[in-house]
């Protein structure tokens, strides 16, 4: 692993280990925050997984478990890539339900929320990018075009071979 991995991993999961775990022991003071992006996103989400719970409090505790959980997986290097899409996954709704700044009416108060909101966009970014990370290995696209060029390459060989061996035949038959 890379010097940089090592080191960058643990510092991008820091702020999800921090607060996933304030999410978990203060979810009731969270969940009126949360409240109107659950009414939104709960009904949806429902449909693809009915046992859900609709409760905020609820829903911002098993947001920050499972970040907690994710970022320490990231931090360790425990499959990174799921992790970092994972917790990809879970920043969106906590941004959203965090830092509305453009409900704020205080100017100080839209500016700073502001700049979390932008912040949380700059880590999802971030992410994003370690989602896809493979640490310099080849990744599944470039392994499946690899896989297909060589099994062309091997249908073609094997053409050729049949129609020698077919040419051959009807020049002994001859």
């Amino acid at each position: 692993m890379a010097i940089s991995r090592l080191f960058a991993r643990p510092m991008l999961a820091s702020m999800f280990v921090v607060g996933g775990l304030d999410s978990v022991r203060n979810a009731s003071q969270k969940a009126g925050a949360a409240e109107p992006v659950t009414e939104r996103l709960v009904p949806l989400l429902q449909r693809v997984v009915p046992q859900l719970p609709s409760d905020p409090a609820t829903l911002v505790r098993v947001n920050g478990a499972v970040q907690v959980a994710a970022g320490l997986a990231l931090a360790t290097g425990r499959l990174p890539r799921l992790s970092s899409a994972v917790l990809a996954a879970t920043l969106v709704p906590t941004t959203a339900a965090g830092h509305r700044f453009w409900e704020k009416q205080d100017p100080a108060e839209r500016a700073a929320q502001r700049v979390h909101f932008f912040k949380n966009v700059s880590m999802l970014g971030g992410l994003v990018i370690a989602s896809g990370d493979t640490e310099g290995q080849p990744g599944v696209l470039w392994r499946t075009r690899r896989a297909a060029k060589d099994a062309r390459r091997e249908a073609r060989h094997l053409a050729r071979s049949a129609r020698r061996e077919a040419a051959l035949v009807r020049a002994k038959a001859t």
